[in-house]
C-alpha cells in the first residue's frame, strides 16, 4: 500500500496549485487524476483571469462579484479571493506566463459583462492551456509525483475522517489502496451532464457523495452566452473586450442577457481589434475546423450553454470540507470532515453565488487550490496515518461496483449517457420530479460494460465516471 502525506485528486489548475502549495509547505504530495499530463490544457476557455490591475484595491471587483452572484454570495469569500487576484497574476508572470500586453507594457485588461472596469487578463484564448502548462512545470520542478493511470473510485473514511482512497489502476486492472493523512478533491466540474461525461465528470463531487457529504450550491447552473449553436463549442468572453460583438440576426447590438434569454443571436468577430487577432487564433481555427466558418468574414450563430459549473463540496476559507453537526454541548455547528479538503470546481465556498463573474472561475481555482494545499500541509504535521485495516471494506465495495458493471442487465455506457443527457435538459437548478425519475431509472438499471477485461479498459473508466455523474445528477434534481 502506498502512503502519502497529501493526495490531490484532479488534473486542472486548482489541483496543480494545491499540490505545489502543499509541497512548498513541506508535504510529500501525490497527484491522482486518471487523465494524464497536459489533459487539462485542452479544456475549452471560458474567460481569462480577473484582476484589479488598474484600481487602487479590489473593492470594486468584490462588489461586482457580489452583484453577479446575488444574495447567496459569501461576502468574505468574495473579498478574500478578489483581494488575491493581483498577487496571483504576478506569481504566474514570475513563473513565466506570457501575458497579452497593452501600450506601456502593463497587462491588457479587457472589458467583460458584469465588470465596471476592464479586468480580464491572460493570453487570449490560450490562457487555460498556458496556465496549466506553467503549473505542470512547477509541479515537475518540485518533483511532485503524479499517477495518471489511476481512476479514483472511493474515499476511505473512518468516523468522518478521511484516511485515503481506493482507485482503479488502468494499466494493471487492479484496485489500489492509497493511504493519506489528507486528501484534496480538486477535480473538474460536472458540466458533462449537459454534453458528454468526458467534458466534466464531476469526480470530486461524486467521491464526496459516496462518503455521505451533502453538496451545496447545485441549484446554480451558470450559462455561458458564447456557445456555438448545435456544436457545444464555447468562445471565451474575452473577445467581447477586444472588438467582438453580440448581435441580433437583424444586426442590432445586444448584450449577453439577450442570448441567455433565448433570443436568436450571432457573434460578430469581423471587427476584432488588429492587435487582438493573434491572441484569438485558436478560436478562429476551432470555428473554421468545426463549423467551416471564417470569423474574419462571417458571423457565428450562438446560444447559451453550460461551459463550467460552480456548485459542489461545501468548504471553508482553508478548503476544509464542512458538514452540519453539533458541538459536544449539543449546539448546531459546522464541523470539519477531518483531513478532507476541496478546491476549485469541486468546491463550494460561496464565492460565485447564483451567478459567475467572468474571470473569477480561474481566479478561484488558483486561490482556493493554494489555500487548501497550504493548510493540508500544515495540518498533516500533527497527525498520524490511520489503520490500514480499514481499507479492506472500501476495496471490497469498489470491487463490487466493478463487478456490477460486468453483469448482464445494465445499460450500455452509450445508452446510459444519452438517457442522462436527455434527462438533464429539463433541469435548470430547481427540483424536477420528471428528470429525477429518469435519473433514478438509470441508477436502478445500472451501467454495463461489454469488455470485461480490467486491463487497459477505457470503457470501464467511462462507466466509473458515468456512475459518479448519475449520483451528481440525482443530487441536483432532488428537492432540498
Amino acid at each position: 500500500m502506498e502512503s502519502w502525506d497529501v493526495v490531490v485528486v484532479g488534473a486542472g489548475s486548482s489541483a496543480l496549485r494545491a499540490a505545489i502549495a502543499s509541497a512548498d509547505s513541506g508535504a510529500e504530495s501525490l497527484i491522482v487524476d486518471g487523465f494524464g499530463v497536459g489533459s487539462a490544457s485542452g479544456a475549452q476557455p471560458v474567460a481569462g483571469l480577473a484582476a484589479s490591475i488598474d484600481e487602487l484595491d479590489s473593492t470594486s471587483h468584490r462588489d461586482d462579484t457580489i452583484s453577479a452572484g446575488g444574495d447567496s454570495t459569501d461576502l468574505t469569500a468574495a473579498a478574500r479571493t478578489c483581494g488575491e487576484a493581483v498577487a496571483t497574476l504576478a506569481e504566474l508572470e514570475r513563473w513565466g506566463l506570457v501575458l497579452r500586453r497593452r501600450e506601456g507594457g502593463l497587462p491588457h485588461a479587457a472589458e467583460a459583462p458584469g465588470h465596471t472596469v476592464g479586468r480580464l487578463t491572460g493570453c487570449g484564448d490560450s490562457t487555460v492551456r498556458e496556465v496549466t502548462r506553467l503549473l505542470e512545470e512547477q509541479a515537475i520542478k518540485r518533483r511532485i509525483q503524479r499517477r495518471s493511470d489511476l481512476v479514483p473510485i472511493q474515499l476511505v473514511t473512518d468516523n468522518q475522517q478521511v484516511r485515503g482512497l481506493v482507485a482503479y489502476d488502468v494499466l494493471s486492472g487492479e484496485l489500489k489502496s492509497i493511504q493519506a493523512k489528507a486528501v484534496i478533491l480538486a477535480t473538474e466540474g460536472h458540466q458533462g451532464l449537459w454534453s458528454n461525461p468526458n467534458d466534466g465528470p464531476g469526480t470530486g463531487a461524486a467521491l464526496a457523495l459516496t462518503a455521505g457529504i451533502q453538496l451545496r450550491g447545485m441549484d446554480s447552473i451558470p450559462m455561458h452566452p458564447l456557445t456555438a449553436r448545435d456544436c457545444n463549442m464555447h468562445i471565451p468572453l474575452d473577445v467581447l473586450g477586444s472588438g467582438g460583438r453580440i448581435r441580433r440576426e437583424s444586426g442590432d447590438d445586444v448584450g449577453p442577457e439577450e442570448v441567455l434569454g433565448g433570443e436568436s443571436c450571432v457573434l460578430d468577430l469581423r471587427g476584432l481589434e488588429f492587435d487582438a487577432i493573434p491572441w484569438f487564433a485558436q478560436t478562429a481555427s476551432r470555428v473554421r475546423d468545426r463549423l467551416g466558418l471564417d470569423i474574419t468574414t462571417e458571423v457565428l450563430p450562438i446560444t447559451s450553454g453550460v461551459a463550467a459549473t460552480t456548485g459542489g463540496i461545501p468548504c471553508d476559507e482553508s478548503g476544509r470540507v464542512t458538514f452540519d453537526g453539533h458541538t459536544e454541548e449539543g449546539l448546531p455547528a459546522k464541523l470539519w470532515y477531518t483531513g478532507l479538503y476541496s478546491a476549485g470546481r469541486s468546491a463550494h465556498n460561496g464565492m460565485h453565488g447564483e451567478g459567475m463573474l467572468p474571470g473569477n472561475l480561474m481566479l478561484d481555482d488558483m486561490v482556493s487550490g493554494k489555500a487548501a494545499g497550504t493548510h493540508a500541509a500544515q495540518w498533516i504535521q500533527k497527525t498520524e496515518f490511520g489503520s490500514s485495516s480499514i481499507f479492506n471494506e472500501s476495496v471490497k465495495a469498489a470491487n463490487d461496483l466493478i463487478l456490477s458493471m460486468e453483469m448482464e442487465g445494465g445499460l450500455p455506457v452509450g445508452q446510459a449517457t444519452e438517457k442522462l443527457t436527455l434527462a438533464m435538459r429539463e433541469v435548470d437548478g430547481t427540483p424536477n420530479e420528471a428528470a429525477l425519475s429518469r435519473i433514478r431509472e438509470i441508477k436502478e438499471a445500472g451501467i454495463r460494460v461489454a469488455d470485461q477485461s480490467r486491463i487497459m479498459n477505457t470503457e470501464l473508466v467511462s462507466a466509473i465516471r458515468l456512475k459518479g455523474l448519475v449520483l451528481v445528477a440525482e443530487a441536483i434534481a432532488s428537492p432540498g
